[in-house]
């Protein structure tokens, strides 16, 4: 074998070791899975999401990007920030729910699915390939990592067995995240971001954030912290750029309203020309 047959297998490996991830999180979760069990399937999937973000960067970076490449990485995506985080969300906080708690579980995964094919749809009718500054909707391993930072912070921060009073807000919690996958609220990918005065000063005040959070109440809580920040940017981004449009909009709409009121002044003043001419 060549050795740039090999390098084409590297980042598919990559993309393996993430499904991996996926699979280990699950059998964790099987059986009388407690506490730890459930923590180490979080970490698991945390690992996953460390593969998941360095294939495509090792792909361009050998020049080996592929559409068999893109295709496992979704398939992967399914399996290690769908199914996986929809089983452990369930065992961890939903499975005494009932069949409440079970539809909000198969609805994470659902959206993950249907994201990850509209997403793949998108890129086929991109004339760029899909590459662009904006996610349509929130990315499948952020909303895995929304679910795996809440059982991180509990598990460090409060230990133990989730008392049943938190099991409906969880459940709130799962459903809001899967709805945003399925939305149009756009979230920014970062591949515009360029050193700058101003990036620096971003990436300062997160830092900055995460140590305020991590020493006030537990360093467990940091990633729920910049979970929630990630989330809010999407929210708020969109909600300024839907005001931008209405406003557009409405300017476009008072133009074209003047327009026609010119119109029909002019047309007015012809007439009372010709009456007069009669």
């Amino acid at each position: 074998m060549k050795l740039r047959d090999l390098m084409f297998v590297l980042p598919n490996l990559f993309t393996v070791s993430s499904i991996f991830c996926g699979f280990y999180a699950m059998t964790l979760c099987t059986g009388e899975a407690g506490p730890t069990q459930l923590y180490q399937a979080a970490i698991a999937i945390f690992f996953g999401m460390f593969f998941d973000a360095f294939d495509g960067r090792v792909a361009r970076l050998t020049k080996t990007q592929s559409l068999f490449g893109q295709e496992l990485d979704s398939l992967a995506d399914v399996v290690s920030f769908g199914a996986a985080p929809a089983l452990l969300v369930w065992k961890w906080a939903l499975n005494g729910l009932g069949i409440v708690g079970v539809l909000a579980a198969f609805l994470f995964a659902a959206c993950g699915a249907l994201r990850l094919a509209r997403f793949n749809v998108l890129a086929i009718k991109s004339p760029h390939g899909g590459a662009s500054n904006f996610f349509v909707g929130m990315p499948i391993p952020f909303a895995a990592c929304g679910v795996i930072a809440m059982i991180i912070a509990f598990e460090n921060a409060r230990g133990g067995v989730l008392p049943s009073e938190a099991r409906w807000p969880v459940l709130g919690i799962t459903v809001f995240l899967a709805l945003l996958m399925v939305s149009t609220v756009r979230y920014r990918t970062f591949k515009d971001v360029k050193p700058s005065p101003k990036t620096a000063v971003v990436l300062l005040g997160i830092i900055v954030t995460g140590v305020v959070v991590g020493v006030l109440s537990h360093p467990a809580w940091v990633l729920v912290t910049y979970f929630g920040l990630y989330l809010l940017s999407g929210l708020v981004e969109s909600a300024l750029m839907l005001r931008k449009y209405l406003f557009e909009k409405r300017a476009a709409a008072s133009s074209i309203a003047d327009v026609i009121d010119e119109d029909e002044d002019e047309k007015d003043e012809d007439d009372v020309e010709d009456e007069d001419v009669l």
